[in-house]
């Protein structure tokens, strides 16, 4: 009897020997790929290359240039990194603190038997040279199953106080760990199946720590360096002040949350986001030629809540505020270029919105002049005039919302002395513990999913299905512009997760085992479920958050 595997990758037929690893397929399909294999894909489930291959079929081979690929890669990186920590300091307790991401890298901060310790150029040497003598040993990374009870007693003797935290709130009665150079750790999401696949990283000093820097585009090539201090600083600060809270981790979130701290959190949040939005309008008026505040930022920063609330705050300092969304300056949809190698409009280009017309406006304005504002018909696709004028007395501001609205181009008429510009995104101040940070761009598309359904009849299969295009819009339109802005402000609130927990799992769910963006579900169903659940009874009706759950008095 031929108990032979009969498997397919692009349409191309391999025949393997019955309990054959992923990893077998992997390498007799490589020479088909650019970028490193180093997932499956198959029945619509994710499988580390480790895995049996359960049975014949189509199998689809992710690669580093994927994101699910790639977040393995940094992940599989990471625990390197960890590995090598460990055997340069055996009797220091040593633990580097993964914080957030910058540019295309984490920040991390070094510890040695628990205090901060600046990471010298020395320090860096040392490191970098022991990862790349693991990976050049090609030690296998094992993964295997503990109970969480042991997992946990062996985090507490570690000093990972996170991690002991965060498992404390696992239903489950088994985890999984993973091993290298006899290192064991817990992470959230699969891994390589050997070190000898980590080729591509570099270490520089940054501040008091230092960057592990990944590859790109390139999924080959180490991506240069470009850092964004001024986001970086309000990382930094908002990190400090959950610290302050005691809430760095989700662990520490869910303990706080366990003894009945959420409404304490939620209030104290709330104030001091109502604290920063106040001395920034404060700080606006005292520059008296600014008459036009642009707010720019990604996908569900919460542009449209924090414009209200900031035109609130420009009230109490004696100022008259006018809101203006760019999207009224769109061109009708026919007028748009179309973009030549897909034949579609992309509505996120600048060039789909009349940039001359805006400024001309903006400009008259600023000339004390009286003008005649257009709003988009957005069902019709055109530019409609229905009688909005504007003019501007000495107290009058213009509160102006848009993607685009710290691109030069957008504003090239208005003086520069004139513009006051805000860069806002939600950077989360939480770590899901020592090693693994929370993805901003997964809070950012938890409150998308979230928004959408409520306000779109959207479902999270389609949020999911576009969110691609999305984050590739905001790469070439939004954050090469961010560092000109002159204040940034940082919209995540410490508990979020917890709430929009209670709205997205539904959503996430109600995604059929079949759809392509089923695998994408399962991630974000396994991190929200690291979060014990908030109600959302104690948030004011002027939070931000409510932009996304619903409930604001805001108008969102």
């Amino acid at each position: 009897m031929n108990n032979d595997l009969h498997l397919t990758v692009k349409n191309k037929e391999y025949i393997l020997p019955a309990g054959s690893v992923y990893y077998d397929l992997a390498k007799a399909a490589q020479d088909d790929f650019p970028d490193d294999i180093v997932l499956a894909l198959k029945d619509n489930h994710l499988a580390e290359l480790s895995r049996k291959i359960p049975g014949d079929g189509n199998v689809e081979l992710i690669t580093t240039s994927d994101p699910d690929g790639r977040r393995a890669y940094r992940r599989s990186v990471v625990f390197l990194m960890q590995a090598a920590a460990a055997g340069l300091y055996p009797d220091d307790k040593p633990d580097i603190h993964v914080m957030y991401s910058l540019g295309q890298g984490y920040f991390c901060l070094l510890y040695l038997n628990g205090q901060l310790v600046d990471a010298d150029g020395e320090f860096i040497e040392r490191l970098d040279s022991e990862m790349r003598k693991i990976a050049e040993k090609g030690c296998g990374i094992r993964k295997y199953t503990v109970s969480t009870g042991d997992a946990r007693e062996m985090f507490k003797k570690t000093g990972l106080q996170g991690k002991e935290r965060l498992l404390k709130y696992r239903a489950s009665s088994n985890i999984n760990l993973y091993e290298l150079n006899g290192f064991s750790d817990y992470y959230y999401g699969y891994m390589v199946p050997s070190a000898s696949y980590l080729k591509y990283f570099s270490l520089r000093t940054y501040d008091n720590g230092f960057m592990l820097l990944f590859p790109d585009q390139d999924s080959r090539k180490v991506a240069p360096f470009h850092p964004s201090h001024k986001l970086f600083q309000i990382e930094k600060n908002s990190s400090e002040w959950g610290d302050m809270m005691g809430i760095g981790t989700v662990g520490e979130l869910n303990d706080a949350i366990s003894r009945g701290g959420s409404k304490r959190i939620i209030l104290m949040q709330e104030a001091l986001m109502e604290q920063k939005i106040g001395a920034l309008a404060e700080k606006i008026a005292r520059s008296h030629d600014r008459k036009f505040v642009l707010i720019a930022g990604p996908s569900s920063s919460g542009k449209t809540t924090f414009s209200y609330r900031l035109s609130i705050q420009l009230r109490a300092q004696g100022l008259n505020p006018h809101p203006l969304s760019l999207d009224d300056y769109y061109r009708d949809r026919d007028k748009c270029p179309v973009d030549p190698v897909t034949g579609e409009v992309d509505l996120e280009s600048i060039d789909c919105l009349d940039t001359e017309l805006f400024n001309h406006d903006m400009n008259s304005l600023l000339l004390g002049e009286e003008v005649s504002l257009p709003t988009f018909n957005f069902k019709t696709q055109r530019r409609e005039y229905h009688g909005r004028k504007m003019k501007l007395t000495s107290n009058d501001i213009i509160v102006i919302e848009g993607i685009h609205g710290l691109n030069d181009k957008m504003t090239f008429m208005i003086p520069p002395e004139s513009k006051y510009r805000i860069y806002i995104s939600a950077l989360t101040q939480l770590s899901i513990d020592e090693h693994n940070p929370l993805p901003t761009t997964d809070g950012r598309l938890i409150r998308r999913i979230v928004r959408d359904s409520r306000t779109r009849g959207t479902s999270a299969a389609e949020t999911l299905s576009r969110w691609k295009s999305v984050r590739e819009g905001e790469e070439k339109n939004i954050f090469p512009f961010q560092e000109s802005a002159d204040t940034m402000f940082n919209s995540a609130l410490i508990y979020e997760m917890a709430v929009l927990k209670l709205y997205a799992l539904p959503e996430l769910y109600a995604i059929d085992e079949t759809c392509p963006e089923f695998p994408e579900a399962k991630r974000l169903i396994k991190l929200l479920n690291y979060f014990l659940p908030v109600p959302p009874e104690s948030i004011s009706n002027t939070s931000l958050l409510r932009e996304f759950i619903g409930g604001s008095v805001l108008n969102v």
